[in-house]
């Protein structure tokens, strides 16, 4: 917790460079706390963010850097704002400042070990979808408060279910989502599915 802001950040140890994650989704209070916004269809101060572009996900991320003193990571072209469409031209001109030491999303790779936390499951931190994550089945078709479910081996809540992830990377000219959602059925809530 710092300076009002309420979250809490998970440490990974990974063989190609150790990283913090937050322990869970980024709540709408979080979000409107640092952009003076709530886009989310499903509205409650502690129910994840939805309804947010890639491009929304990396101005919060430089946002949530100047809040707390750190370094922004992206160099963002001007043009760029929330609710910017996901235009893959755009995209191209973001660039990275890999030194920087403030908050971002996470690569893919980094994703996909936190996910597991050093466990083998099909889900994050399970073989049960429903006693880690929130899916078609048991959502009663919405979004439900961060960190109630049962947590991966890192502390990791809500990596499967709830709200689509974000990464860093692209897919050609997509960028890269992981974790299934509310709405989806338990097999695209799977470490394992990319889209």
């Amino acid at each position: 917790q710092r300076t009002g802001l309420k979250y809490e950040d998970v440490f990974v140890r990974y063989s190609k460079g150790d990283f913090y994650v937050m322990k869970t989704q980024v709540t709408q209070k979080l979000w409107k706390a640092v952009t003076d916004e709530n886009p989310s269809n499903f509205k409650g101060e502690d129910l994840p963010v939805e309804k947010v572009s890639w491009f929304d996900c990396i101005l919060f991320a430089n946002k949530l850097s100047e809040k707390l003193g750190l370094e922004k990571v992206y160099e963002i072209p001007k043009e760029l704002t929330l609710g910017s469409s996901q235009d893959k031209d755009l995209a191209k001109k973001v660039k990275v400042n890999k030194s920087a030491n403030g908050y971002r999303l996470p690569l893919e790779a980094e994703w996909k070990y936190a996910v597991r936390g050093g466990e083998n499951y099909t889900y994050a931190g399970s073989n049960n979808l429903d006693e880690v994550g929130w899916y078609y089945d048991n959502s009663g078709s919405k979004t439900h408060p961060v960190g109630k479910k049962k947590s991966n081996g890192y502390g990791l809540y809500d990596m499967s279910g709830n709200v689509l992830e974000w990464c860093f990377d692209a897919s050609g000219s997509y960028r890269v989502y992981r974790g299934g959602s509310w709405f989806d059925s338990a097999k695209y809530c799977r470490v394992a599915v990319r889209s």
